[in-house]
């Protein structure tokens, strides 16, 4: 089930609420709990079970760990808990790819290759098991209480606002909110109007980008044009989806008194990959720093090693989106960028480039970057990369001339002015926006009802 869907709107979400509103506080865990299964199992009910054990199994190693006065034995329950989780994200995110990449280099020795059966990958698994192995790390560090409320755990854990695709939570910032939170109607217009923001920019935004974009990165040594047509729309399709997620999630939330972090802060007008990783996905940047960039030494242990630190981090970041060669180079790309920046840094002292040149690169870099998150495979990520460098001609060809009509060209212009003017609606336009946002989203509703189902981009990793 997914937000952008009429049975979800119509059906799921009004039985939801009327049933949290007339259930006492104490019980709302065990509802949200509840509703939350219903949601994640609606399509492939057989993965109800990882959630679970996931669920239970952290729950009751991370009191066993709290219950534990010897440091030592507390450590090895730690990372029992940390391995186990990996293992699960190990085995169904990873083992095709690990396969298929040894009867690679099998068949490249002149080997035969492994037979197996292929791993259907759950969605949102990495999202749920970031935030068991991140509550288990925190209880430990004695960052956060450990729950002896299974419900709340569970409930914190598999809340259908952020389950499938994130922002990925700590537990921390949400503990006192499951003993006490607010819960009036100033809060729930609110979290309805964010809910809206997030829906139509997923619907009326991103959604009409899709057929571009698979058609462009489908093309065959891509033209110029056909090769940035299908970068531009990628980046604006990428960008609105994902947002409209979080901030859907974030309003869906807010209506039931949770209040979470916000995910997205206008990344594309960042001045430096720095700025923009502070900005993009800010949920899962926070997690990086403080589950591998610390720990591997940070900053600490020379500038050296702060510079491999950076890298590894955006690596395993990058694996982590994806169990594909593609998403290890974007890491790669994204880690050598911010080494690079730092080093800048350090030795000059001052940015390379004025503001709005500085913008137009950083976004020019990313781009670069979203060619490989995009790309099925390494060779034909070079291959959009060669034709965005004119090696390929520059006339557009026929595969995505005719999908890209002027409606397409228009909601790719709006949604990029969308971009660079929406930080200064925020502080200036909020009226403007409390009075169009409600209109667009009965319109968006409607174009929902019309057109083909379009899944949300990062359900898949």
């Amino acid at each position: 089930m997914v937000f952008s869907s009429n049975l979800f709107l119509f059906a799921f979400l009004p039985l939801f609420l009327v049933s949290y509103y007339l259930t006492p506080f104490k019980w709302r865990s065990p509802l949200i709990l509840v509703f939350s299964l219903v949601f994640y199992g609606w399509f492939r009910p057989e993965f109800l079970g990882l959630l679970v054990g996931v669920v239970v199994g952290t729950y009751y190693l991370t009191l066993w760990m709290d219950n534990t006065n010897d440091e030592t034995k507390k450590f090895r329950i730690l990372s029992l808990c940390v391995v186990l989780n990996l293992v699960a994200l190990g085995y169904f995110k990873y083992w095709n790819f690990g396969v298929d990449s040894l009867n690679a280099a099998l068949g490249a020795a002149g080997g035969s290759p492994i037979q197996y059966s292929h791993v259907i990958l759950p969605i949102g698994l990495s999202f749920y098991i970031f935030q068991a192995i991140s509550y288990a790390v925190d209880v430990y560090r004695k960052d956060a209480p450990v729950t002896v409320n299974l419900f709340d755990f569970a409930a914190f854990i598999s809340y259908f606002p952020q389950l499938v695709a994130g922002p990925v939570l700590r537990y921390q910032p949400l503990a006192d909110q499951f003993r006490h939170r607010e819960h009036n109607w100033a809060l729930f217009a609110k979290g309805s109007f964010i809910f809206m923001v997030g829906f139509c920019q997923k619907v009326l935004i991103a959604d009409p980008m899709n057929g571009v974009v698979d058609a462009a990165f489908l093309i065959k040594n891509p033209s110029f044009i056909d090769a940035w047509v299908g970068t531009i729309a990628y980046t604006i399709q990428l960008f609105y989806d994902f947002c409209g997620y979080s901030t859907m999630a974030i309003g869906l939330a807010l209506m039931t008194g949770f209040v979470f972090p916000e995910n997205f802060n206008d990344p594309y007008i960042s001045k430096s990959i720095t700025e923009f990783w502070r900005r993009w996905h800010m949920s899962l940047s926070e997690w990086l720093r403080c589950y591998l960039y610390i720990p591997l030494g940070g900053n600490r242990l020379g500038s050296g090693r702060t510079y491999l630190n950076l890298t590894a981090t955006m690596v395993l970041g990058g694996l982590w989106h994806g169990a594909n060669w593609t998403f290890i180079v974007w890491g790669i790309w994204h880690g050598g960028i911010l080494a690079l920046e730092r080093l800048w840094g350090e030795k000059m002292g001052k940015p390379l480039l004025p503001g709005w040149l500085a913008v137009i690169k950083t976004l020019v870099l990313v781009m670069i970057g979203w060619v490989f998150f995009r790309a099925t495979n390494l060779s034909a990520a070079f291959d959009m990369l060669a034709g965005m460098a004119g090696l390929h001609g520059f006339a557009a060809g026929p595969q995505l001339m005719w999908l890209f009509t002027i409606d397409k060209l228009i909601v790719m212009i709006v949604g990029g002015i969308f971009v660079f003017v929406m930080p200064h609606l925020k502080v200036h336009g909020g009226g403007a926006l409390r009075w169009a946002i409600p209109l667009l989203f009965i319109w968006a509703v409607a174009t929902l009802s019309s057109q083909a189902f379009t899944p949300f981009l990062y359900f898949q990793f």
